[in-house]
């Protein structure tokens, strides 16, 4: 009888654990309406020919504006601007003096801001995700998104939440490609300058229409 009550505690600590990762989303998708914060993304790509993976780090500040705005300033090691202003996504790489202008619903559906700052709940998310719970580890608790549409760059992702803040988030594309984004310093419902998702090309840069 002894084992049979540890097992069933066992299944209901697993079940309120698997549970609480989709609690974790539900109410950042409902209740976060801005945030910004900083972060460092590490992206790497599959072993190949035995050489290991190689990976490569950056990092910057995020905002973000429900519904459908965002801004990745990245600063480090090379400066890049992703901007959606509702309308349009724009990327502007510095270096290159170079902005690429593509129609944001045509390109933002099944993506991880999709996750992060449009769908208002998760019966909105299921129309393009599979969710499940994936458990928790170190104090975050982490949900596991497939996206239904196959054809698509992204194979899936992983958010991990601590507490009420996005704490992680992990993307597979299809090409076996790793890209790692942890958030510091996450401040929910924040005053966020709508002038932050403004973009105006600069001066002389080339611009490219998609």
């Amino acid at each position: 009888m002894k084992k049979i009550l540890i097992a069933m505690a066992l299944l209901s600590a697993s079940f309120l654990a698997r549970a609480s990762g989709l609690d974790a989303l539900e109410n950042f998708v409902k209740s976060a309406k801005t945030g910004r914060a900083e972060f460092t993304q590490v992206v790497s790509g599959p072993a190949k020919d035995g050489q290991g993976v190689r990976s490569k780090t950056s990092s910057g500040t995020f905002e973000f504006a429900r519904p459908n705005r965002f801004r990745f300033n990245y600063r480090k090691p090379f400066e890049q601007t992703i901007v959606a202003d509702g309308q349009t996504l724009w990327l502007y790489d510095a270096d290159l003096n170079q902005v690429t202008q593509r129609r944001q619903s045509a390109v933002l559906g099944s993506t991880p801001a999709a996750l992060i700052a449009s769908a208002p709940d998760l019966a909105t998310l299921r129309k393009d995700f599979t969710l499940e719970p994936a458990g928790e580890k170190d104090g975050v608790q982490w949900v596991q998104a497939a996206p239904k549409a196959k054809e698509g760059q992204l194979h899936s992702m992983k958010l991990g939440f601590r507490g009420n803040d996005l704490a992680t988030l992990e993307i597979l594309d299809s090409f076996g490609q790793r890209s790692v984004l942890t958030f510091t310093k996450m401040e929910l419902n924040a005053a966020v300058s709508p002038d932050a998702f403004q973009f105006k090309p600069p001066q002389g840069a080339d611009v490219l229409k998609q």
